[in-house]
């Protein structure tokens, strides 16, 4: 068995993510492709509890949740911290990376999938969200300065799935240039890095997969 192994679903943000930090460390894993509408023996093995992907297995022991998985990642590997040395500075980017896990990521996806008025809140909640964090990013090249961070693997939902593919997907724009120029800017930088980039699904098959959820009614993520 490989040291490290990651149970993950190849369309998923959460998943990859880790990826990316693992990559980052220069820590060598094992991928393991998961059907979550099959569930492998393996999966409620190492995560009975949600059921989810990502889970990360260390010699043999499983943590689960992706941002839990990322703080991991970094007090295991010392190289190329993706959390601030500083006490107060690492306080503040699990702050933000849960801002952006719990009130940014439901909100815009529920805007971009949502029915009627359901939607029309959501969408409000959304804008005024991202504004939140333009003002955080400020001039700042990444959340963190000038690395990526945990902030900023949280927030590559936002800089890829929705983007680049959500929103063409079901036909929206929440994102523009012209309403979030600091957050585009940030989008931009995120998309340069190589180790971001490597470790991003094809488009073209994105946007099928989530059409695909959309028209069969389980959008729900």
């Amino acid at each position: 068995m490989a040291e490290v192994k990651l149970i993950g679903m190849w369309a998923s943000p959460f998943v990859r993510r880790i990826q990316v930090a693992l990559e980052l460390k220069g820590v060598e894993y094992e991928y393991v492709e998961e059907d979550l509408a099959n569930k492998s023996e393996l999966l409620l093995k190492y995560n009975p509890v949600h059921k989810k992907v990502p889970v990360l297995v260390h010699k043999g022991k499983p943590i689960a949740e992706s941002l839990v998985i990322l703080e991991y990642i970094d007090e295991i590997w010392k190289n190329n911290p993706i959390l601030p040395q500083d006490p107060y500075q690492r306080a503040n980017a699990r702050f933000w990376a849960k801002f952006i896990e719990e009130k940014c990521v439901p909100a815009l996806w529920q805007a971009a999938w949502g029915k009627g008025e359901e939607r029309e809140k959501a969408m409000e909640e959304a804008c005024q969200n991202l504004k939140i964090l333009e003002n955080e990013l400020k001039n700042k090249k990444f959340f963190g300065g000038e690395s990526i961070g945990l902030v900023d693997l949280t927030g590559n939902f936002i800089a890829h799935w929705l983007v680049d593919v959500i929103e063409e997907a079901a036909g929206v724009e929440l994102v523009t240039k012209e309403k979030f120029p600091v957050l585009w800017k940030w989008i931009d930088e995120v998309a340069s890095c190589t180790t971001v980039r490597k470790n991003l699904p094809n488009k073209e098959k994105l946007v099928e997969f989530f059409r695909a959820r959309f028209s069969s009614g389980s959008w729900k993520y």
